[in-house]
């Protein structure tokens, strides 16, 4: 069974960085989708960005490129999630998730493991 653990997350202040984690284990070649979801309190889960691990592509919603980047260890199994100049909008616990195919990319229904999830508090 996949096991997904998330680290890194933290207290930070408006503009700093951080960088999240996610180590994958009993993860196979066809769980294909690693992918960052983030979760607000009182909002909807939502996605953030997604490594497709058989090709290397990087995946990410809306404009969040310009701020977030993901990434992997060349084994494929740790995947990271870079987050500069952070926004107090960007607060919220961030889950990794893995799918085999993920076709609508940024809904969580999609995937069918999930991390414990980590706290990002950015400050004012």
């Amino acid at each position: 069974e996949v096991q997904l653990v998330e680290s890194g997350g933290g207290l930070v202040q408006a503009g700093g960085s951080l960088r999240l984690s996610c180590a994958a284990s009993g993860i196979g070649f066809d769980d294909d989708y690693i992918c960052w979801f983030r979760q607000a309190p009182g909002k909807a889960r939502e996605g953030v960005a997604c490594f497709r691990r058989s090709d290397g592509s990087s995946f990410y919603r809306g404009s969040i490129a310009e701020r977030f980047t993901i990434s992997s260890d060349h084994k494929m199994n740790t995947v990271s999630l870079q987050m500069t100049n952070l926004e107090p909008e960007d607060t919220a616990v961030y889950y990794c998730a893995s799918s085999k195919r993920a076709v609508r990319m940024w809904y969580p229904s999609e995937y069918e493991y999930w991390g414990q999830g980590t706290q990002v508090t950015v400050s004012s």
